[in-house]
């Protein structure tokens, strides 16, 4: 089984214009993606199913990129240990009691009795885990619960495809998995035969590598749905080139993790 999602957001939160359908229509594939991914990885789905993979549509891969990096900053700054930094009942009251009557103004000044109180915001309840459900020890263990999991359908005129495939800013140098979607009958595509022509167009710009540019358009779709089903691909005009590849994928996969 290889789930994929094709959620919109049209009519949810600020999406909700009734004179201007471009408003609306800009990012709302991605806001939708990024709330199931969200879920899934924050709820422990892909610590708990390390092999099942997740595919989500036409939303782009630049939101992508950013949720993975996001979920490792917060991470550092929000994990069981680093939460002890802003646990309000850590307030040293004196110390800052003593800043605000010598820095502070008299209107300051005159709440300085007030701290205390702050102390007690959270009452006898610990800070939260977020994490808590993803059984993560430390930052690198984020790359192993995401990468491998998680797919992302892209438009191909998308410039932004490149960042996905781009290490040197992805943390801990990864390369995500962004598949294309020709999107073939919508009204972004204005000539169906010039899709895979505007999709190559990032390798004569130089922005994206032939390896990269051959896991885009096939590599990264025979993993996705060769890994649930090996035998996906047969009976179709593929059927070897997914198989030798599949095989390939997996004999380096295999080679990396020891297995």
């Amino acid at each position: 089984m290889a789930p994929t999602f094709h959620s919109a957001s049209q009519g949810l939160g600020t999406r909700v214009s009734y004179s201007n359908f471009v408003y609306n229509h800009i990012g709302h594939f991605a806001t939708a993606g990024e709330a199931v991914c969200k879920s899934l990885f924050l709820g422990g789905v892909t610590r708990r199913f390390p092999a099942l993979k997740f595919a989500f549509l036409e939303g782009g891969a630049g939101w992508a990129c950013m949720l993975y990096s996001d979920l490792i900053s917060h991470w550092k700054k929000r994990n069981p240990a680093a939460l002890d930094n802003t646990n309000p009942a850590n307030l040293d009251v004196g110390a800052v009691s003593g800043y605000f009557r010598r820095y502070g103004t008299a209107p300051l000044v005159k709440h300085t009795d007030q701290l205390e109180s702050l102390r007690h915001l959270l009452g006898d309840i610990e800070p939260a885990d977020d994490f808590t459900r993803c059984g993560i020890a430390c930052a690198e263990d984020i790359p192993n619960l995401f990468v491998n999991n998680f797919y992302f359908g892209c438009e191909a005129d998308d410039p932004i495809n490149t960042w996905a495939f781009n290490p040197d800013v992805n943390p801990y140098g990864v390369k995500l998995h962004a598949l294309m979607g020709s999107d073939i009958g919508h009204f972004d595509v204005i000539e169906m035969t010039d899709v895979l022509a505007e999709a190559y167009e990032l390798v004569e710009r130089r922005q994206l590598g032939e390896d990269d540019f051959r896991d885009f358009v096939f590599g990264n779709a025979v993993r996705f749905w060769g890994g649930a089903d090996p035998d996906f691909f047969k009976g179709t005009a593929i059927e070897r080139q997914a198989a030798e590849y599949l095989a390939k994928s997996n004999e380096l996969r295999q080679s990396a993790t020891g297995e």
